[in-house]
């Protein structure tokens, strides 16, 4: 099938051949009618591709921030690597569209194969969304106006926050399709509205519609206009819709609004406030979060826990529905608006001069045949007579910016990724022969070796079993589980399978030289073992904290020092105490110190923090054993105490993936035994659930 993607380091808007995805529980399969091109939106989106590094730079200075810490505790070329690679994933443009359901997912009753429906999906022939996203259109409807349901419900929420009653003046800034849109409802409310814009032709459709109109080009006064219009009462309310950089535009909706009026910022503008503006006049000011209602929500968008009305009356498909009942009833006229209708193949004629476009409202038309295949290849390569072929199931960060610059050289032939567009972008960069959105095709394939799998923590367990069952090399990135239970099927599918097939868990710390050279310092005798990880902060609604998705960062990211130190003391972890800040620390907690016992009488502890600075390094390992010292600061500086012909060992940051990969790889095609001993992979993940065990109990945790 195919997709439109923006490029934001070149700033190309491509066509792009993708596979098909499939249809995700909660979700619904939607082969595309039409689809709505936002033209503020994926303007500044295509301009900010456009724009060099340094008005990159300058157009997002928080981030430049970020930059300089990571420069400061990574060093410079790893961080330049990050930037660039984040610049080369390919964003999918849209989010207005409307088709017809060819496959429905498990844990969706009210939607039927068939039905026609609106949906936030993207500009691709298919497209998959979760439940809470979609809405049916009623058959009244036309597909072109059913294109206007989910953009109309951004203006529709401004409209709701600012809660208009009948009778009032409410200024609508920046006409542009958001804000004609606004424009519109707030006549249905029965407000009295004025539409200021620069664009004559946007304020003869205002004007066609009763809306009363400024042009601040033609040498209106915005304030003045408003305040003679009130009679010097002032607008009750305004709604900002247009995307600018500059604090003007703030400020003028300021000075016109009444003492106590509202103002409801749904664009992008500067927000420079100026205090005495708001103080004098006691606004209120607040900014409208897209569609309304879960927006960003995943319970919501994702799990399809829905709000009760009740207690919730607007969420945002009850925006949708809305939307499109005014549409149906007549009431909401989108028609005039559609400046023209574009079949895909032509999508050029869009965006090609997107910048200087005075369309208002651009719709692409989608062919009725598609290309459902889940697999595309896009190079030419024989694989029959190799080994060590990789399949790679998961396109995320860490396959992108660590995992496949570490395997460069590797003779890969699949990578698959749950919408196929990440999958698509790394395939073509790295010389991939066939990008998928079915991992089986990995597993049937008799040429694949080996099978890798980066996806969401929840996943690896039931993949790892179902790849080795298929006969495959697996590697899996920590964690290796999140539950006990999935543990323990791990355990009985290897051990039921033939020595042949090995498993490997993502403990690549064990492979930097640097640990490799304190292992060959210590040598054998017991130690103490104290591993600090300057984490840093990950917003609370993020997967990584949801225990069925990402298990929390102990399970799913301190394991990772829960091997290192095994590697260093040589033993197995025999018992577990952790404590974590907090009155009632949960599983899930993110600042924690965990004791480990080991069976050689060495012991360990982890501190993983996630409360730092992200200035100060990430991750120091401190060793003492017989009157010496090792300190290992952030995997680039090695310093020893007390070692005879040993002082201080530097490299540039090197956490030992690319050794890991490299050996892994030899033993496959040579063979050998496995990087890690499959019992010390059990243990590790034993003693992470001991952690959590310990954290509910209050007492150390004997490792079983």
């Amino acid at each position: 099938m195919k997709q439109l993607i923006q490029n934001l380091k070149t700033g190309q808007t491509i066509l792009q051949e993708v596979p098909a995805p499939q249809v995700k529980r909660g979700c619904v399969l939607i082969r595309t009618r039409r689809s709505l091109v936002s033209l503020g939106t994926e303007r500044m989106l295509v301009e900010f591709g456009k724009a060099n590094l340094l008005e990159k730079a300058r157009q997002q200075p928080d981030k430049v921030k970020m930059v300089l810490d990571k420069i400061q505790s990574d060093g410079l070329m790893p961080t330049l690597e990050a930037v660039f690679n984040k610049l080369e994933q390919p964003l999918p443009l849209g989010y207005c569209n409307v088709g017809e359901v060819i496959e429905v997912g498990e844990g969706v009753q009210d939607i039927q194969v068939g039905d026609r429906v609106a949906s936030n999906g993207s500009h691709a022939e298919v497209v998959c969304v979760p439940r809470n996203l979609v809405t049916k259109v009623p058959d009244g409807v036309s597909d072109e106006e059913a294109a206007f349901t989910v953009i109309g419900s951004i203006g529709l929420q401004g409209i709701r926050l600012l809660t208009p009653t009948l009778g009032e003046t409410v200024v609508v800034i920046g006409l542009g399709l958001i804000g004609l849109l606004t424009a519109e409802l707030l006549r249905l409310n029965g407000c009295r509205v004025v539409g200021i814009d620069l664009d004559e032709q946007k304020l003869k459709v205002a004007a066609a519609k009763g809306i009363t109109t400024c042009n601040p080009a033609r040498g209106d006064d915005p304030v003045k206009f408003v305040e003679d219009l009130t009679l010097g009462t002032g607008a009750d309310g305004v709604i900002i819709t247009a995307s600018a950089k500059t604090n003007d535009i703030i400020s003028q909706a300021a000075r016109m609004s009444r003492k106590r009026g509202r103002i409801v910022l749904v664009g992008v503008v500067g927000l420079n406030l100026s205090r005495a503006e708001f103080y004098e006049k006691e606004l209120s000011f607040q900014v409208s979060c897209s569609y309304g209602p879960g927006r960003y929500d995943d319970a919501y968008e994702q799990k399809g826990h829905d709000y009760p009305l009740p207690y919730v009356r607007w969420t945002e498909n009850r925006n949708f529905q809305t939307i499109l009942q005014l549409i149906s009833t007549g009431l909401l006229d989108v028609k005039p608006l559609i400046t023209e209708v574009v079949p895909l193949e032509a999508y050029d004629r869009v965006y090609g001069d997107i910048g200087s476009s005075q369309a208002i409202a651009s719709i692409l038309e989608y062919p009725e045949q598609v290309d459902l295949r889940t697999v595309v290849r896009y190079h030419d390569s024989a694989f029959s007579a190799q080994k060590g072929v990789v399949g790679i199931v998961g396109a995320g960060n860490f396959t992108k910016m660590t995992m496949l610059p570490a395997l460069k050289g590797t003779t890969i032939k699949y990578i698959a990724s749950a919408n196929g567009l990440s999958g698509t972008a790394l395939a073509q960069k790295y010389g991939i022969s066939h990008s998928t959105t079915d991992y089986h095709e990995l597993l049937r394939d008799p040429d694949v070796d080996l099978v890798m799998i980066t996806t969401r923590h929840n996943q690896h367990a039931r993949m790892a079993v179902e790849a080795l069952r298929a006969g495959k090399h697996v590697f899996v990135e920590k964690p290796l589980a999140i539950y006990k239970e999935e543990l323990e099927d791990i355990i009985a599918t290897y051990l039921d399978l033939p020595q042949s097939r090995s498993l490997t868990v993502g403990f690549n710390r064990r492979f930097s030289p640097h640990a490799q050279k304190m292992k060959a310092l210590l040598g054998s005798a017991p130690m103490n073992v104290v591993a600090t990880m300057n984490a840093g902060f990950i917003p609370a609604n993020s997967w990584v904290h949801d225990r069925t998705v990402g298990g929390g960062r102990i399970l799913g990211e301190a394991c990772h020092f829960v091997d290192l130190i095994t590697y260093l003391t040589g033993s197995r972890v025999e018992a577990v105490c952790m404590n974590a800040m907090g009155v009632q620390p949960t599983d899930t907690t993110d600042n924690a110190s965990i004791l480990l016992k080991y069976e050689n009488g060495s012991t360990g502890v982890i501190n993983y923090f996630a409360n730092g600075s992200k200035a100060y390094s990430k991750e120091r390992v401190e060793v003492y054993s017989q009157e010496r010292t090792l300190v290992l600061d952030n995997f680039r500086t090695l310093t020893g105490y007390g070692f005879k012909g040993f002082s201080k060992m530097r490299t540039s940051q090197d956490k030992g993936h690319k050794e890991q990969f490299r050996l892994l790889l030899e033993r496959i095609r040579a063979g050998g035994t496995s990087l890690i001993s499959f019992d010390k992979l059990v243990n590790t993940s034993k003693a992470t659930f001991a952690a959590l065990e310990s954290l509910k109990r209050g007492e150390w945790v004997k490792v079983v």
